[in-house]
């Protein structure tokens, strides 16, 4: 025989072990094995991958928050206080970014590795510990199965033999009540005897075939006990191993248990536990308030240094005053606009008018297109581009006009009064708020 067996011959009267073929519940749990492996990489990958991208979602978060807080109006410890939260969020990135490769790089490739090891391809499909687990089995089985079929085509025999028996005995008393024939009633009765013989010699065949299949059933057990303890071994390995990888995988995911992690959080609290509003307060007032240093109008004799360094913007009508402070009206992400300040003018005394005729005689005064700055060369020592952050519209004519996103040169310096020269790509030079644009790096 090839090892085979007609499972229609055998009534299964159990769903035991050792009823024949249901050894292949364990060897189908090697295949299961396998497919544990895929699982369980499937399920590494797709943590890494979530991982991976709430990493990308926290700095992205970070990246726009710390811009805004930047540009925004808070200021001083609590600022701080509140990018701390932005750096926070840098870090653990960091941290879940180092959780991904740690899963993709050691816990993926570990059991990758351990899979392409325990488990071998066959050319012919499935794997090699497959067939190992099915041969073994088969073996081991195959005696005490054959035998098995032997005792059950004994008994079916046995039971037709005692069928027969019945039946002939069934007709002989019939035969008595209905007829009285002795010829017939003889043939029917040399008919039971018959049967009855052959019921006793399948039975003695049967008992037989019964006590052979019984010494034979501790030597199949034994054998199904060593194949089926070869692959617990094996299975057991892979629990083993399952196990030990889930540890790491736990280590990886377990940010509580990295230094790191909790400096950060120290950190935190640190930076958010030193903000101070007393201090803030104080600051504000001496950077943006009344504690802020002023240089106050005094008498100033006239040089012609001073005159070339006067232009339309410093100079103001008497009406006018003097204009301490520039407030923008343009929204409050805007930026305050520089002041416009006349330093020779006196609070207390008035000054004698500047004329268009005074400028007239002026070469450093407007020119006949109402820019003061077309005819200037540009300073060779400056040349800086630079971008507009928010719109401008320029309110003398020595000012520029510009939109957020438009480009221009810088070619002076800012001034003391946070005014810079410049030149637009037209060609027109004029002054503009040097906290309106940002160097193009």
């Amino acid at each position: 025989m090839s090892g085979s067996y007609d499972d229609s011959m055998i009534d299964v009267s159990s769903d035991s072990f050792w009823e024949v073929g249901n050894y292949k519940r364990t060897v189908k749990r090697v295949d299961d094995g396998n497919r544990l492996c895929n699982d369980l990489m499937t399920c590494i990958h797709d943590r890494a991958r979530i991982e991976k991208s709430y990493a990308q979602q926290l700095t992205e978060w970070a990246k726009r928050w710390r811009q805004l807080i930047e540009k925004g109006p808070q200021y001083g410890t609590m600022e701080r206080a509140w990018t701390a939260v932005c750096t926070e969020a840098e870090k653990v990135s960091e941290l879940h970014m180092e959780v991904k490769s740690s899963l993709m790089g050691e816990d993926y490739e570990k059991l990758k590795n351990w899979q392409r090891d325990a488990y071998h391809k066959q050319m012919i499909g499935g794997f090699k510990e497959t067939k190992e687990a099915e041969d073994g089995f088969r073996k081991a089985q195959k005696p005490w199965s054959k035998k098995l079929k032997e005792v059950e085509t004994m008994k079916k025999a046995f039971h037709s033999a005692c069928k027969e028996e019945k039946l002939a005995a069934s007709r002989e008393t019939t035969s008595k009540l209905e007829s009285s024939n002795t010829e017939a009633q003889k043939k029917l009765q040399d008919k039971v005897e018959k049967c009855q013989q052959e019921m006793q010699k399948t039975k003695e065949r049967y008992e037989k075939s019964l006590d052979e299949l019984d010494k034979l059933t501790p030597q199949y057990m034994e054998n199904m006990e060593q194949v089926f303890e070869q692959w617990q071994q094996f299975e057991e390995k892979r629990i083993h191993f399952f196990r030990e990888l889930l540890l790491e995988v736990k280590q990886h995911l377990d940010l509580s248990t990295n230094h790191r992690f909790q400096t950060i959080y120290h950190t935190l609290q640190d930076t958010v536990s030193a903000a101070d509003a007393e201090e803030d307060i104080k600051w504000f007032r001496s950077n943006h308030g009344p504690g802020m240093p002023m240089n106050w109008p005094q008498f100033e004799d006239w040089s012609v240094d001073l005159n070339r360094t006067l232009s339309r913007r410093d100079k103001k009508k008497p009406s006018d005053g003097v204009t301490l402070t520039g407030i923008s009206q343009t929204g409050s992400d805007q930026p305050v606009q520089p002041a416009k300040t006349n330093s020779s003018a006196s609070s207390m005394e008035k000054t004698p008018d500047w004329s268009d005729e005074d400028t007239g005689a002026n070469p450093f005064s407007t020119n006949g297109d109402g820019n003061p700055f077309d005819d200037e060369p540009a300073s060779p020592e400056l040349s800086v581009a630079v971008r507009a952050l928010y719109d401008y519209e320029g309110q003398e004519q020595d000012e520029l006009s510009f939109k957020a996103g438009d480009e221009l040169t810088k070619i002076g310096n800012e001034d003391d009064q946070g005014w810079c020269k410049g030149r637009l790509k037209d060609g027109k030079n004029g002054l503009y708020p040097a906290n309106y644009v940002e160097d193009i790096l």
